[in-house]
């Protein structure tokens, strides 16, 4: 399979470990810089399907390769079943630093998934039990815009559920007794357009 463009890749990885590798030193960075540079988190997932042509904006990232999956999940559930103190979601971070985003981890990361949570239960939901095309609208103001467009699989009760509720717990807090209730999206992308602003963009496919 052709491997998808380094430049998205760099964007969408690379610049959000940063954003990490950020918190985690205390670095100074302003609220709206903070906010703008999170948006690689969340892009709108536009579905379509019997609850209507639908936009939604959820947390998403890529998942470790399948061989990774569950030793990195035993280390999340350790942490998760750990006390809930103050101090929870800083170890939380550094522990998703240390397993994900740390120099050199992304030989570990599948950059053909994304996955995410729906809490929800409402339009998206509808629409994935029904339809499998799924695009993920990303934007960065003023001017960064990927549209990735997707096949949508539903997990429930496996592995690659776990992994995703838990992952989200590392950093959010335990909600172990709700995992059940939070189905899990695994995105795998088929297609990637650059609709930024700038020379090679404006709706240029750049995969496959």
């Amino acid at each position: 399979m052709k491997q998808l463009p380094e430049k998205f890749i760099k964007w969408a990885y690379h610049q959000r470990a940063e954003v990490v590798r950020s918190q985690l030193a205390d670095e100074e960075i302003s609220r709206d810089s903070f906010f703008i540079a999170f948006t690689r988190h969340t892009p709108a997932i536009i579905t379509n399907g019997s609850a209507g042509l639908n936009g939604s904006i959820k947390g998403i990232g890529f998942l470790p390769k399948k061989e990774f999956l569950g030793g990195i999940l035993k280390k999340y559930k350790t942490h998760i079943q750990s006390p809930p103190d103050e101090t929870y979601s800083r170890r939380g971070l550094q522990l998703l630093n240390d397993l994900v985003w740390a120099e050199g981890r992304d030989e570990i990361i599948d950059f053909t998934v994304m996955g995410t949570l729906e809490l929800a239960l409402d339009h998206t939901w509808r629409n994935l039990q029904e339809n499998d095309r799924a695009t993920l609208l990303f934007y960065q103001p003023p001017m960064i815009s990927y549209e990735v467009r997707c096949r949508a699989e539903i997990h429930i009760g496996d592995e690659i559920h776990e992994f995703i509720n838990a992952q989200h717990d590392v950093y959010h807090g335990s909600n172990i007794d709700k995992w059940d209730k939070r189905p899990a999206y695994l995105f795998r992308l088929e297609e990637i357009f650059d609709n930024s602003v700038g020379k090679n963009a404006f709706g240029k496919q750049i995969f496959p």
